[in-house]
């Protein structure tokens, strides 16, 4: 009810409740009975199990564990040219020079030509979801996502009060989502007003070439779903599929879909924070005015150190690292017979190896069982896949050959020995 001549007033969200007990005369108390401070339900959402792990490997470590970590997706880290100069607050979107270096990165990788205004530099391409995400949907909205899949795009969209749709992806698709699939999530759920890709994807490393990629593009379309593009571990592949050896960009096939990539995966700049995204003209400004209330501008030293990112050099140095990890990778496939594993997704791009544990799990209560016991025993850490799929990642892990061929190798074998010592 409106109170004439004066605000309307809303109760408070947690009242304090009833006096229980009688005060002493004299006393001054807030309350007599003590109540939890208040914690949003927005924030009930899974913790990432990769950084507890990192948590716990680095524990051990410091307990003289000669630990090897298949866990994080973190490749060997770039080196930092000369002296970053003292820097201020740069603009919400990031550096124009940056953007305009972004744009000619899409011209000389892809052919595609990208107005530098529809760049937006971010805090990571952690950032670049959050703003993303907060920018192109409501609460309410459905936004589908494939499962296994990254766990940060669902809880993300969980904690802004988006309806997650997970789309059952296995051996059959490739773990990529298809129109087929996403028809028959229509039919059960309703209407969807987003969809997230990924390609590579993490965990699997799969990916979706250009006719898969476009099916989905113009499935989007023509209901009118806003596209979301991970591209982050573009320019991390194996194939040889001529011009889009390093991943097709849905850029070039809808400018209305939002792509974002990073400096973490490709150039080694994890710790550095620093992604992009590329944006349809109608979500520049929405997208600025929320960058500016969240972030105020990405890290100004980043920034400076990204643009020597997009050189002759830089390119090179980097496409030797992918070679190394494509010897990584090779080790493992090689080694599956011995690992006596399950089903494994093609391992297209990225740096990680995802596979059922197939005849392990009938040692081994599960894959959280599994990981614990491989770290305890044989100082190798791996990733159960609950954190990727939380119906079927009890039967499947994943391991990151981002450490390189030593580490790889030397994992291998402690893995092959621990399971023969079962």
């Amino acid at each position: 009810m409106v109170n004439p001549g004066g605000p309307i007033k809303t109760p408070p969200s947690n009242p304090l409740p009833p006096r229980a007990a009688k005060e002493t005369p004299g006393e001054t108390s807030v309350r007599s009975v003590a109540v939890p401070p208040r914690v949003s339900r927005r924030s009930g959402i899974p913790a990432f199990e990769v950084m507890r792990i990192t948590d716990e490997i680095a524990r051990r470590r410091a307990g003289g564990h000669d630990v090897v970590s298949l866990c994080a997706g973190e490749p060997s880290a770039r080196a930092v040219p000369g002296t970053l100069q003292p820097a201020g607050y740069t603009g919400p979107l990031g550096t124009f020079p940056l953007r305009e270096a972004v744009a000619g990165h899409y011209r000389q990788w892809y052919g595609v030509e990208v107005d530098p205004a529809t760049v937006a530099i971010t805090t990571g391409s952690s950032g670049a979801f959050q703003l993303a995400f907060l920018a192109a949907f409501d609460p309410g909205d459905r936004v589908a996502l494939a499962s296994p899949g990254y766990p940060a795009y669902r809880n993300i969209l969980t904690a802004l009060g988006v309806d997650v749709i997970e789309i059952p992806t296995g051996p059959d698709t490739r773990y990529q989502p298809t129109p087929a699939l996403l028809d028959a999530a229509v039919s059960e759920h309703g209407d969807l007003a987003g969809l997230v890709l990924a390609s590579p994807a993490n965990p699997t490393g799969t990916m979706l070439d250009r006719a898969a990629l476009t099916a989905l593009v113009a499935w989007c379309s023509l209901r009118g779903v806003r596209l979301v593009s991970d591209e982050i571990y573009h320019g991390i592949t194996f194939g040889d599929d001529g011009a889009d050896r390093r991943g097709a960009t849905a850029r070039e096939l809808d400018p209305e879909a939002i792509v974002i990539n990073s400096f973490s995966k490709y150039w080694g700049m994890t710790g550095w924070r620093l992604g992009w995204a590329l944006l349809p003209d109608s979500l520049v400004a929405p997208f600025e005015a929320l960058a500016s209330n969240f972030a105020l501008s990405p890290p100004a030293p980043a920034q400076e150190l990204a643009l020597s990112a997009f050189t002759d050099e830089s390119y090179a140095e980097r496409d030797a690292i992918v070679a190394g990890f494509g010897r990584a990778r090779r080790l493992i496939l090689d080694a599956e017979p011995a690992l006596d594993w399950g089903v494994a997704a093609p391992s297209d791009g990225a740096f990680y190896y995802y596979s059922e544990l197939g005849p392990q799990l009938d040692r081994f209560a599960d894959s959280v069982d599994y990981a614990g016991r491989l770290l305890a025993e044989a100082d190798v850490a791996v990733v159960p896949g609950v954190d990727f799929d939380p119906v079927s990642g009890s039967r499947a892990v994943r391991l990151s050959y981002a450490a390189g061929e030593p580490a790889v190798a030397e994992a291998l074998d402690r893995i092959i020995r621990f399971q023969g010592s079962r």
